[in-house]
């Protein structure tokens, strides 16, 4: 039975005169993701479309941030979740193909373009930051094989006046943005710690676009992981793009699956206890000629679209069994725009509660609400539901909880900080 919701106006308050951030604590009465039969986690690598699309969503928000920055000390007002990836078309081949038809892709979103009658320079820098990220593919020729075109446009007056109408009053008082307006009517999820499953799923990803890459140079950048857990047995299905100008023949491509296979086994098992099988390139037909070739690692290269937000919430996976937010993170203002800080905000209390409870949690969920208008450190809502270990004390990791909460309103401007200098990842 799920213990009575204890909210913060119901625990003693400082003698400072603090907002009141609607923060509710509860001990639900639920079954920890590990003691579930099943589970399933996803993660969509450095170089599948959809991650393409967020990662040149939040390099272009960066670059525009950074110049506004410069330019007034402060950043101004633009969202730039808004982008798509439209695939190419290639013919690769072993011992090596060619690009047909480059990879199109349109930035598209909201910014300040002018300030007092001054035009600002915000589609070179757009631009010019996406083809910069565009260059962590290493086989991807940015200058051939991508159009870059730029489609942000001039952001709505009614937000624009909306985000800067506290301006002032947040210089003078001293809070940096903490004080700022909410733009937006929306939530931000998130929970800790990661299961097995899903450490397996983020750090199996990371290998094979890492230190993997030293030994298997074949392997591209467009890798997806997709872990099911069934009682204590995880399969990993893996797609993973080849570079087909490291591949001479089908008797090699087959010798990289398989070492790729083998490693990626031996690795997972630094992650967890269960069990580990693992496919990769499960669609390959070797009989009938069929093998995931590509010429610069990427599925974008050959008709595989992508876009904003389709892809991995802001922990890295995607985890439909656990609760997540629909919002793109990527590539939203990290001033007041909630449906980016929240999703921040989430995980980062969710990571601390576990960590300052020692052992007494064994999952925290947080989510946080805001309405448009109101100011950022002051959500309507902030749900914080704790899975206590049987005996533990629960009033007792409920003042902690509601502790961790509380300060990182009280230092929300701490993520807008993170984010600016590129210390925080969305995707």
């Amino acid at each position: 039975m799920a213990s009575k919701p204890v909210s913060k106006t119901s625990i003693k308050k400082p003698a400072a005169k603090r907002i009141d951030k609607n923060i509710i604590i509860e001990n639900v009465d639920l079954k920890p993701i590990e003691k579930q039969r099943v589970e399933l986690v996803e993660r969509k690598g450095l170089g599948h479309p959809d991650t393409i699309s967020d990662g040149l969503a939040e390099s272009v928000s960066q670059a525009l941030c950074k110049m506004y920055l410069e330019r007034y000390g402060e950043v101004l007002h633009h969202n730039t979740d808004q982008n798509e990836v439209v695939g190419g078309q290639s013919a690769p081949k072993f011992g090596g193909g060619r690009m047909l038809e480059p990879i199109y892709i349109v930035l598209i979103g909201r910014a300040i373009t002018q300030v007092d009658g001054e035009r600002l320079p915000y589609a070179t820098t757009a631009i010019g930051a996406a083809k910069q990220y565009l260059k962590k593919f290493p086989h991807l020729d940015v200058n051939n094989d991508v159009i870059v075109d730029c489609k942000i446009g001039k952001g709505s007056i009614d937000l624009i006046k909306n985000f800067e109408s506290l301006a002032d009053m947040c210089k003078a008082n001293g809070n940096a943005n903490s004080c700022m307006l909410a733009n937006d009517t929306s939530f931000g999820c998130s929970f800790a710690p990661l299961s097995q499953t899903e450490t397996v799923t983020l750090e199996v990803e990371r290998y094979i676009n890492g230190a993997m890459k030293k030994k298997l140079k074949e392997t591209g950048q467009d890798v997806k992981v997709m872990a099911a857990r069934n009682y204590d047995n995880i399969t990993l299905t893996i797609a993973c793009a080849m570079v087909d100008k490291f591949i001479p023949d089908a008797d090699h491509y087959m010798n990289v699956v398989q070492e790729m296979t083998e490693r990626v086994a031996d690795y997972a098992t630094k992650f967890t206890k269960y069990g580990i099988k693992v496919d990769v390139n499960h669609a390959d037909d070797y009989k009938n000629g069929n093998y995931y070739l590509t010429v610069t690692g990427l599925s974008a290269e050959n008709g595989d679209d992508g876009s904003v937000g389709r892809g991995n919430r802001v922990n890295g996976l995607i985890t439909p069994y656990r609760s997540m937010s629909m919002e793109a993170s990527a590539g939203k203002n990290p001033v007041t725009h909630v449906g980016k800080m929240y999703n921040i905000l989430a995980n980062w209390i969710a990571r601390d509660i576990i960590k300052d409870c020692g052992g007494d949690v064994m999952e925290a969920q947080v989510r946080i609400l805001s309405q448009i208008g109101r100011p950022i450190n002051d959500p309507q809502t902030c749900s914080v539901q704790l899975i206590m270990e049987p005996g533990a004390n629960f009033e007792k990791n409920q003042k902690k909880a509601l502790a961790v909460a509380d300060n990182w309103f009280e230092n929300i401007n701490k993520v807008t900080e993170k984010v600016v200098k590129g210390e925080v990842t969305v995707f």
